[in-house]
């Protein structure tokens, strides 16, 4: 035992030298947190409301990633060595299922900014005291507490930059995202392994903490109760203000937060689009009678233009379209089964369609479809939208509509599909 002393007594040896030498201010600044609302019980709440809620973005998120299908190194970043999903088919029902996920995971995570905001100044005293931490269980709970908040800041700045079409981050947004993503879960499910126990105890009776209490507290000029109201309103603003991005209707003009789509102009063509035909830079008469679409698959070859494929059998289908920014509309499609198309190709039964664009520059310029995306009965090379031919700018003279694809693998102007027989 005599021999482990000094072995046990050092790390308390540590903690109690860095208590008599805090660094300069440290005082200062610990008088100048005086709100008399900070508490463990304000901070609990917020806590609890981000534990209901954070999952949701966090699953809505991964699922998004999986909808690009990363099983045909089209989901970004392509290479997440051991933090790749499991693969599997994401399935084309119910035909909204992205425009869900992905309005969720972006309404959800721009709703809850004011949430994030309040709880990380209700604890904000604790970031400052004094010491860091008085044992290693307490060095590891900074550790992932620091990942934590610098997780959750970085995932919103860029979410709401990307969102917002304000590319200024100097890196991929992706690859930068979805590592920012892992980084942030991680902490979160350290953190409330940690923190749960305490702060369900906090709810069912008042539980001190020296940290968050102020050393001169100032007057009262707001009840805990205030806070929460003023934080659910904003919260509720910011809902009002961004809904209508991923609604068709009469909210879409109360976007106002989100840049596209709040007067998309008029017409059967009067809906957003998220790269335009100029943006593209396409030659004009790429898209002109001289346009064919070509499909292989089985051995062969074929080519058709557009009055052909006018000609064959046409099918309907009112299906929505989302992007990867949050917005989303429902319209009225026509066009020929892509299942129809594979047939004409000399593969009934493909295992995948890659999907080719006139555009020759971009990350989505190419897609890969899974067999149940082909093979579905609402998926179309869509010739026309709500009764008229598809505008330059929604991919005419063709361009690809599946139930439940993310809106950047819904191919426009496409040039060429070859249908697979292996993956």
């Amino acid at each position: 035992m005599g021999t482990n002393a000094p072995e046990y007594g050092a790390p308390r040896t540590l903690w109690r030298k860095l208590a008599e030498h805090p660094p300069p201010g440290e005082g200062a600044v610990r008088r100048g947190w005086r709100s008399p609302v900070r508490g463990v019980r304000l901070t609990s709440v917020l806590g609890l409301v981000l534990l209901g809620t954070l999952p949701l973005v966090i699953v809505t998120g991964l699922l998004d990633y999986a909808a690009y299908g990363p099983q045909f190194r089209q989901a970004f970043p392509l290479d997440v060595a051991w933090l790749r999903l499991p693969p599997f088919d994401w399935p084309t029902r119910p035909s909204w299922l992205f425009r869900l996920t992905q309005g969720l995971h972006v309404g959800l995570g721009i709703v809850l900014i004011p949430v994030v905001l309040a709880k990380l100044w209700s604890v904000i005293p604790k970031l400052f005291t004094w010491p860091p931490a008085r044992s290693v269980a307490q060095v590891l709970e900074r550790v992932s507490l620091l990942l934590l908040v610098g997780g959750i800041l970085f995932e919103i700045a860029t979410g709401v930059l990307n969102i917002q079409y304000a590319y200024l981050f100097g890196f991929d947004f992706y690859t930068a995202h979805y590592f920012g993503a892992w980084v942030f879960i991680g902490a979160f499910v350290a953190h409330v392994v940690i923190k749960l126990p305490r702060a369900v105890a906090a709810l069912r009776r008042s539980l001190p903490d020296p940290d968050l209490a102020p050393l001169r507290p100032g007057p009262v000029t707001l009840s805990r109760r205030g806070v929460l109201a003023l934080v659910g309103g904003g919260s509720l603003l910011l809902a009002l203000l961004t809904v209508g991005q991923s609604l068709d209707g009469p909210l879409r003009r109360t976007a106002l937060l989100l840049p596209r789509g709040r007067n998309p102009g008029e017409g059967p063509n009067g809906f957003q689009v998220n790269r335009s035909f100029a943006a593209a830079g396409i030659q004009p008469a790429l898209t002109g009678p001289a346009w064919r679409l070509t499909l292989t698959g089985g051995g062969r070859t074929v080519r058709f233009d557009r009055a052909a494929l006018l000609a064959m059998p046409q099918h309907t289908a009112r299906l929505p379209i989302a992007c990867v920014e949050g917005w989303s509309t429902q319209q009225t499609w026509t066009g020929v089964r892509l299942a129809d198309l594979a047939a004409l190709a000399g593969v009934p039964a493909p295992a995948s369609a890659h999907v080719v664009s006139l555009e020759r520059t971009g990350l989505f310029r190419q897609a890969t479809l899974q067999a149940n995306q082909v093979a579905d009965r609402d998926a179309l090379l869509a010739l026309r939208v709500n009764g008229a031919d598809l505008s330059a700018d929604h991919g005419y003279p063709a361009r690809i509509i599946v139930p439940a694809l993310p809106g950047v693998h819904c191919t426009k102007w496409v040039a060429s599909i070859d249908f697979r027989t292996d993956d």
